[in-house]
Formats: C-alpha cells, structure tokens, sequence
C-alpha cells in the first residue's frame, strides 16, 4: 500500500514538473516574441536619412501626403518630393539625383530613358479628363469634338452649344506624363494645337478658373471643389467606377521608379506606399485609386485587357 502511495505521488510530482516546464516554455516563447516586437518597433524608429522623389506633378499630391505621414511616424527622416513633369522624374532617377521618379507613363514611352535600367513601382492609378471654365456652359463632350477642339478645327463654345466664347487651349509641356496620357487616350493620338503651356497642374487649374473659355486637362485628384468644370466624354462620367471597370478611357497608372532595385529608405517608403493604410485610406482621399481596384489592365503599348 505504502509503495502504491510512494508510486501515486511520484506520479503527481513527475506530472507537475512537467506542467511547470511547459509553462516556462510559453513564458520564455512569449518574451521571446515581445523582444522580437520591442526589436522590430526599434528599428522602425530608426529609420534616418533623406530621400528625394521628383516627377509626375499628378502624382505629387499622393506622394507628399504619403511623405508627410511617413516623417511622422519616421521623425529622423527627410523626404523632399518635386514635381517637374514624369520626364524629368525619369531622368533624374536613371541619372542617380534623385532616389524616385514618378511618372504617369512606362519609363519605355519615353525617348532617352534606360527603361531596362529602371524598376517600376505601381503605386496607384489616376484618372484624367478634360477641364473648362465653369462659364464655359457645358459639361459633356464628344470624344470626336474633344479631338477637334485640341487640335483648333473648333474654336469657339458656342459651335457646341455653349457660351459664345473663344477657346483657350491650356496645355502641359512634351515632358508632362499627364499630356502624354491624355493625347494617348483622350485625343487618340492627335497632336494639340499651339496654346498656353504650363508645367504645374495647379497652376493649370488656376488658369483655367480665370480664363473665360479656357479648356486644359487635370487628373482627378485636382478635382476638389467648383473652380474648374471636369468634363464627362461621350456621356460616360469621370468617375473612379467608371476608371476601374474600364467605360471611361482616360487613365494610367502610377509608376514610381527606383534604379535597380528599391534599397533602404527608398524601399522602405515604397512599400509604405503600398500599405493598406496608404491603398485603402490615404489613396481614395486624395482622389486615387488602388491598382488592386482595377478591373481592367493597360501595358507599355496602351493595350487594355480584362484582368
């Protein structure tokens, strides 16, 4: 009986000890995961340098608002972003001055850029339409008369049932990523007319607003209140839906683009970029729209395909 007793708590006692050390296990597998934690928060926190981004002025709304953010989590971190036109972000970034060039084209579209060189990054997608003058008094176009208009075969409203007013062209310099989607797309390919030509979108909408019959083209994130009139094409109104389902032909992607792959802080911003936060929040604010949204596809060529 006393060997049965002597055998039960040996049992008991073998039993707890075992217990005791799984328990020691999880502690030690759970401070082993908060050190990890503690790391990985500490390396975060030491993210430090500069980093400069210059290109499309379409996408620089995104990008500063993205930067901004970025700096606030990162407060030893600098990023200066430019605008200037996707030409110069694309030679900027193969030349090595900058970090990032952004570009509302393929690096391949455009003369003189070592696309082979370069990584694209896509980080969002912009659509874009044609703008008037809110006096100008219409609101819809035909693509064909679109064409017509930008090229100068009409020259006043009033020949499309608006206002008996000139039309003032207001375009983007050859090096604008923006004009190049937009002959692409909106124009088929025609060539504007000599008008007035500015670099900077916002100053485009600026012009626009103060020049009675001025016609210019912005993407839609520059379409945040009354100042400027954005223009449906053939009915199909210009809206993210309309983008993502394919209706309306104006869009492209948002490249940004890294020589060679993205290291340090560059890659650590990139894909910040890509983050839900950033995709899902940030991006819809400022009037763009995720990749992951599209339903449709574009390549280097402008040929678009079902995803």
């Amino acid at each position: 009986m006393k060997n049965l007793k002597k055998l039960s708590l040996l049992t008991i006692f073998a039993a707890l000890m075992v217990f005791m050390a799984a328990c020691g296990g999880g502690a030690s597998k759970n401070n082993s995961e908060g050190t990890d934690k503690t790391t990985k928060t500490e390396e975060k926190k030491e993210l430090s340098g500069s980093l400069v981004v210059s290109g499309s002025s379409a996408m620089q709304p995104l990008v500063a608002a993205a930067a901004e953010e970025f700096m606030a989590e990162n407060p030893n971190v600098d990023i200066q972003v430019n605008a200037g036109g996707s030409g110069t972000g694309l030679s900027q970034v193969a030349e090595g001055s900058v970090q990032i060039g952004n570009s509302d084209v393929f690096a391949e579209e455009k003369e003189g850029i070592p696309a082979d060189q370069l990584v694209d990054h896509k980080v969002a997608v912009v659509g874009m339409t044609a703008a008037v003058n809110p006096k100008v008094g219409i609101k819809d176009i035909k693509k064909e008369d679109l064409i017509k208009v930008f090229t100068g075969k009409i020259t006043n409203w009033k020949e499309l049932g608006g206002k008996d007013q000139k039309i003032v062209l207001v375009n983007r310099p050859d090096s604008s990523g923006t004009r190049a989607v937009f002959n692409k797309f909106a124009l088929d390919g025609a060539t504007p007319a000599e008008g007035i030509t500015e670099d900077s979108s916002n100053t485009v909408k600026k012009i626009i607003n103060e020049t009675d019959g001025a016609i210019g083209y912005l993407a839609f994130s520059y379409f945040t209140d009354d100042s400027v009139t954005p223009l449906a094409i053939d009915g199909v109104e210009p809206t993210a839906e309309n983008v993502q389902s394919g209706k309306f032909p104006v869009w492209a992607y948002q490249h940004s683009y890294t020589k060679g792959e993205a290291t340090d802080l560059a890659k650590a911003f990139l894909d910040y970029m890509m983050s839900d936060d950033i995709q899902n929040t940030l991006l819809k604010e400022q009037g763009y729209l995720p990749v992951t949204k599209m339903e449709v596809e574009r390549d280097a060529k402008g040929n678009q395909k079902n995803k």
